[in-house]
């Protein structure tokens, strides 16, 4: 039902800073894709019955929905929605609730029973330990050692610095200031830049592949991209997310491999690890380079859903 459209301008905003919210979280690609997509659903049908804000919602108007939803017919088959997709609409709701009370909003009450057999899904966490084993993967992630290299490389800049895919992507070896012990980030989101910081280990790392692991690939001595490819240019988002898996299946670890591992979710790992050292909001915030203290803070409601 993504077709379809909204005119109350404050449901799709709400729906474009739930999904924000979703993916800060660390949910997996597809709950922060699909949830969104209900949710917006939702919106929709307030429109069609003339609620135009959340303040409108009562409980009668959620399970009014629900009723809706239970007799409308599967647009991608005959027969009504199944049990699992009922769920997942119950989830958007719920998740929509924890959002505005995130928000400082009092939020809406869902009274609404679940169908056999739930399928919310957790949110997308590497352990700390979890994370060492991958670092320690890389001593075998490739048969060349030239990739494994850089495989270790790449998760020194996605996790233990916390850059963005697409910050990594657009790192050039002129970024990295080894005797500052610092990375400049000039891609950063909103093209904001910021610099950040890079213990000794890690310095260590990332001078191996570069002055060691590079240098093997072609081209290497006519290109500035920190991450080369094979084929001399340099690598992009997919091919990130491409070595990452290959990582996450060379580990074998059945843990790791349940889950639905993507560059972002170093990121999203880092930052937790950070909040569970008691590191400060605001040293977080500018390590990850948000905008605002608001999105730093989502990661206090996800440490303590990682401990209930």
């Amino acid at each position: 039902m993504k077709k379809l459209k909204l005119e109350n301008e404050s449901y799709k905003t709400l729906v474009i800073s739930y999904k924000e919210w979703l993916d800060i979280l660390g949910y997996a690609e597809s709950t922060i894709y699909s949830l969104p997509i209900h949710l917006q659903e939702f919106f929709y049908y307030l429109e069609q019955n003339k609620i135009h804000t959340i303040n409108e919602i009562e409980t009668k108007t959620v399970k009014e929905y629900y009723n809706y939803l239970q007799e409308r017919t599967n647009q991608r088959r005959n027969g009504a929605l199944s049990k699992s997709y009922l769920n997942k609409h119950q989830q958007a709701l719920k998740k929509f609730r924890e959002y505005l009370q995130n928000h400082h909003h009092t939020g809406i009450n869902i009274h609404l029973k679940s169908e056999q057999n739930p399928t919310e899904e957790k949110v997308n966490i590497l352990t700390q330990s979890e994370i060492k084993e991958l670092f320690t993967t890389t001593n075998y992630s490739h048969k060349l050692k030239r990739i494994c290299l850089r495989d270790k490389a790449m998760l020194v800049i996605l996790y233990s610095c916390g850059l963005r895919r697409n910050e990594a992507v657009h790192l050039n070896v002129s970024d990295i200031y080894f005797e500052k012990e610092r990375i400049f980030v000039r891609k950063g989101k909103n093209y904001k830049e910021r610099f950040v910081p890079i213990n000794r280990k890690n310095a260590e790392i990332l001078e191996d592949y570069i002055y060691e692991a590079r240098l093997q690939f072609k081209d290497s001595h006519f290109h500035e991209a920190l991450f080369i490819n094979k084929f001399g240019t340099r690598m992009q988002g997919m091919s990130f997310a491409n070595r990452l898996q290959a990582i996450v299946k060379a580990s074998e670890n059945k843990n790791i491999l349940e889950k639905e591992i993507t560059p972002h979710t170093l990121r999203h790992s880092i930052a937790t690890h950070l909040l569970q050292q008691k590191v400060k909001l605001e040293n977080i915030k500018t390590f990850l380079g948000h905008s605002s203290l608001e999105s730093t803070q989502i990661y206090t409601h996800l440490v303590k859903e990682l401990v209930c």
